[in-house]
């Protein structure tokens, strides 16, 4: 049966890039809901809105050539202007920051809400939002900012976390969605989409696809949710994370994220804007927590309920740091499957898996787990040389059967010999980012309190010659090396151990400086 449309120029809209259509719009989203459901269609033209209200059963279709324009609150104006919906009273706003707090100050937000959908080819311009927020109330406040922050002035945290009183009439997400059923997003873009282009808490069948995101702040963000895909999206965010599955207490409860599938997607952090106008430009060197640009998927930080069954396959990073999967607020990681991820230009560590202690929730939480990671095919091309791909759990809770097959690994190289006697403390409350440790002690894996580590045709090479082992061991109980093809320098060794037992391992095959191009690889 086809489903009723509604043109939002007959409840009075105008695509003129000048008139306020926040009523009309909703106006129509309001009545389509009470028809029983339907679409609400926005044309060709630039419409200006404050907050857009989703109801259930209501698809709003973005067409060819529609700019949906996140209305300014401070933009002068003659007559009375507006201003997006207040955030809503949360009293679970402890334990995660102000942005995944709350949801309804957004351009877009439905809570509650099933069988919804936006629909593309138009765009969703959030210009007049912010990409800040206040950072959490936790008061501990140990591991609440990444330790590369720690030289940033008084003036520079307070532009990165504003008070509370500066989000008055703000908004700071594109599309946010609060215990939703049923959703589809796909086809749109979404250009400069606040801390959020899209956040979704608390939301099953969730169905993202075809996205195009360039945006100031994070790309999309799924906290709490299950039964999610995200397939054949194009997201680009060099202040953050691209593409982050989050299991955090904004419901009030330890919910965990599961059966979550990220596929052909492409992750990057070029400039700004630059991947949407094609230029893709590699201006901008660092990200606002000072390390180099961001743009990955991601696992955490917020990791209070955990992450179940979580499959990665045939995505793409350019020029961006590359896989985490980080647990620290009492969460598990389990049952995880990265397959063909091709990695270009990697900022940080390829891959990198972290348990920590950060804590960051009620008293008397235990320590998280990883366990059950497999990679496989993966090859990651001109590396930045500090730091190893790193998997590193605590004394007495080490990270439990990881997998590494078909991996292949290609440093720029040239670290400094003084690197590989480096041996940095646990850190166990720091905030996980590669580079807490500082620069690794081996180039190429760095693995620590790991129980079951297996790897399986892992070829590990330099652009150039580094001093340091290409492996380092420390505290690892339990695995087998196979067919390990290894470059490393005059007078080191190829693997060092340090604590290590019950491993089976065949002598790697020493292999020269790579001289050939990563898409050749």
């Amino acid at each position: 049966m086809t489903r009723a449309s509604f043109d939002v120029r007959e409840f009075g809209a105008r695509g003129d890039g000048a008139t306020l259509n926040t009523d009309a719009i909703n106006g129509a989203i309001a009545f389509a809901h009470a028809a029983g459901g339907g679409q609400v269609v926005l044309s060709a033209g630039r419409w200006l809105s404050f907050s857009i209200r989703l109801l259930s059963g209501v698809t709003l279709r973005l067409e060819d050539d529609c700019v949906l324009e996140a209305a300014d609150p401070a933009r002068p104006r003659s007559a009375p202007w507006g201003a997006y919906d207040p955030a809503e009273p949360n009293p679970f706003d402890l334990y995660q920051d102000f942005g995944h707090s709350h949801w309804r100050n957004s351009l877009i937000w439905g809570e509650d809400v099933e069988d919804v959908a936006i629909v593309g080819p138009g765009m969703i311009d959030g210009v007049g939002m912010t990409r800040e927020g206040p950072g959490s109330r936790w008061t501990r406040q140990a591991g609440e900012f990444p330790v590369s922050m720690a030289n940033l002035s008084a003036e520079e945290m307070a532009i990165l976390v504003p008070d509370l009183e500066a989000m008055a009439g703000q908004g700071n997400k594109a599309v946010a969605l609060k215990n939703a059923r049923r959703v589809r997003l796909d086809g749109f873009t979404i250009w400069r989409g606040g801390h959020f282009a899209v956040l979704a808490t608390g939301c099953d069948d969730l169905t993202i696809s075809n996205l195009r995101i360039d945006t100031n702040r994070d790309g999309l963000d799924i906290d709490c949710c299950r039964d999610v895909t995200i397939a054949d999206c194009r997201v680009n965010t060099p202040n953050d994370d691209a593409i982050v599955l989050k299991s955090s207490l904004a419901l009030g409860e330890a919910r965990a994220t599961e059966r979550v599938e990220i596929t052909r997607c492409h992750v990057s952090g070029f400039d700004l804007g630059t991947m949407l106008d094609g230029t893709r430009g590699r201006t901008q060197r660092l990200a606002p927590d000072q390390d180099r640009v961001t743009g990955r998927i991601k696992l955490g930080t917020e990791s209070n309920g955990g992450f179940r069954h979580i499959t990665i396959s045939d995505c793409v990073f350019t020029r961006s740091r590359g896989l985490a999967l980080e647990t620290v607020d009492g969460g598990v990681i389990e049952d995880v499957s990265i397959t063909n991820v091709v990695m270009r230009e990697v900022t940080t560590a390829p891959l990198f898996l972290r348990l920590g202690d950060r804590g960051r929730g009620p008293e008397g939480a235990t320590r998280g787990a990883i366990r059950r990671v497999s990679v496989r095919g993966l090859t990651a091309w001109d590396i930045l040389p500090d730091y190893a791909a790193t998997i590193a759990g605590l004394e007495g809770d080490p990270i439990e059967d990881v997998e590494l097959t078909d991996v292949c690994l290609v440093y720029a190289g040239g670290g400094d010999a003084a690197w590989a006697d480096r041996r940095p403390d646990d850190m166990a409350q720091a905030y996980p980012e590669p580079s807490m440790f500082g620069p690794t002690p081996a180039y190429g894996l760095w693995a620590r309190h790991v129980e079951g580590l297996k790897l399986d045709n892992v070829r590990i090479e330099t652009l150039k010659p580094d001093p340091r082992p290409p492996i380092l061991l420390q505290a690892v109980r339990g695995g087998c090396f196979k067919r390990l093809d290894l470059a490393w320098a005059q007078g080191a060794g190829p693997i060092v151990g340090e604590t290590v037992s019950g491993l089976a391992a065949d002598p790697p095959r020493r292999v020269g400086p790579a001289t050939t191009d990563g898409d050749e690889r």
